[in-house]
């Protein structure tokens, strides 16, 4: 059975023939000792509780579940109810009471928790080494990073152990690690899916991300997870209509040519290029925008307040356990111990000066094409340097959660 196709549309296609939940349980176990990557998975549901969850889902019933007996993987800073929630950090660790509610939305539509999964600790990387776990192996090249700060559940959707996964995204950290696994990563706009019961890194910016294997998956899993939470402060709804056909001769902004950065990856820049033309030759008119406003923009990330606010989310905990953190997470976390509320409102008032400058530009396209990682760093390099490495990997992502895009 391990050549059943995972995607949720040949998945119930095998229901609807009368595959039972329970053959589709055990390939998940049988794919998980195929990998045999012991860095993927923090905790496992066993087999026993999710034949139970299967049970109580009865027949099979798309309509009513619309992700009936999909099975899904959860980045382990959000919670899943009676399993412990690290935020990859062991000494933090709580066991959680119950779902979060994005999580409870998609149990609510028929998909079956496997299990939770590793991630750069505290949500702070996007290279996905910082953990005190073992690493997980990059789905297509192990000598790579898996990219970050949601490595496991990327990897375990590249690999087809299930058929989407949850992760986060403040900086990247569900587009990264998607590109660098060949997989597909929807990273939705801020209060679109609920933060409650989600370990914060940055609140005014934090999004619960999808992987999954197609880009129709991703939005299924969008849709079913989609609803205002009146507990979530940051909570807002957002229209999730069915998709439809592209509009024609859509305008994409694209960074301009001066201002595209591959870090000498003529690999990455080839690619880019293959895309931008693919657009052309489907009838996309392409704008070059200069660039330096957002990367301007995506400076503010790591060099001022909202270094500030990762600290404020486990600020009680780091002040008395700091030894128990990964030493370049604590030093990226730590160093806003110096930083001032003056220092947080300057910070404030040069977002909002870019966002007033860049409104503009963003209104004037229907959307952005954007390379999702200039480049692909080797593990070697990235325990070499790890501070440089994983600031070149957002340079086309950080941006984006700073002006909500």
């Amino acid at each position: 059975m391990s050549d059943i196709r995972f995607d949720i549309g040949s998945l119930h296609a095998s229901y609807a023939s009368g595959m039972s939940a329970a053959t589709i349980i055990e390939t998940v176990f049988q794919r998980i000792a195929k990998a045999d990557d012991p860095g993927i998975f923090i905790h496992l549901a066993s087999k026993a509780d999710l034949f139970a969850e299967a049970d109580a889902l009865g027949g099979f019933d798309p309509v009513a579940k619309p992700l009936w007996g999909v099975p899904f993987a959860v980045k382990d800073n959000i919670d899943v109810a009676g399993m412990p929630t690290t935020a990859g950090c062991a000494e933090y660790a709580y066991l959680s009471a119950k779902d979060a509610t994005v999580v409870a939305r998609l149990r609510a539509a028929g998909a079956l928790v496997v299990g939770k999964t590793n991630l750069d600790q505290f949500a702070t990387g996007l290279v996905g080494v910082r953990t005190p776990y073992p690493v997980p192996r990059n789905a297509i090249d192990p000598k790579l990073v898996p990219g970050g700060s949601s490595c496991g559940s990327a990897v375990a959707t590249a690999h087809g152990i299930v058929s989407f996964a949850l992760g986060t995204d403040t900086a990247g950290s569900g587009r990264i690690p998607a590109g660098l696994n060949n997989i597909v990563g929807l990273k939705p706009t801020v209060g679109a899916l609920s933060a409650t019961g989600v370990v914060p890194a940055c609140r005014t910016l934090d999004c619960v991300s999808v992987f999954a294997l197609t880009v129709d998956d991703a939005y299924s899993v969008f849709r079913a997870a989609a609803a205002k939470d009146d507990v979530d402060p940051y909570s807002r709804a957002i229209a999730a209509p069915p998709l439809g056909p592209c509009p024609p001769a859509l305008t994409v902004g694209v960074p301009a040519k001066a201002d595209r950065e591959f870090f000498g990856d003529a690999a990455m820049q080839a690619g880019f290029e293959t895309a931008l033309r693919t657009l052309e030759q489907l009838g996309c008119r392409l704008i070059e925008i200069p660039f330096g406003d957002f990367y301007a923009t995506a400076n503010l990330l790591y060099e001022g307040a909202w270094v500030a606010e990762r600290y404020a989310a486990i600020a009680d905990f780091m002040d008395v356990s700091e030894a128990a953190m990964h030493p370049v997470t604590r030093t990226i976390i730590g160093g806003a111990r110096k930083l001032s509320a003056a220092d947080a409102f300057k910070g404030l008032y040069a977002l909002q000066a870019h966002k007033a400058r860049l409104a503009p530009v963003i209104a004037s396209v229907d959307l952005f094409c954007v390379p999702t990682a200039p480049t692909h760093y080797s593990l070697e390099t990235v325990l070499a340097d790890p501070i440089v490495t994983n600031s070149r990997l957002g340079t086309y992502t950080n941006f984006v959660n700073l002006l909500d895009m």
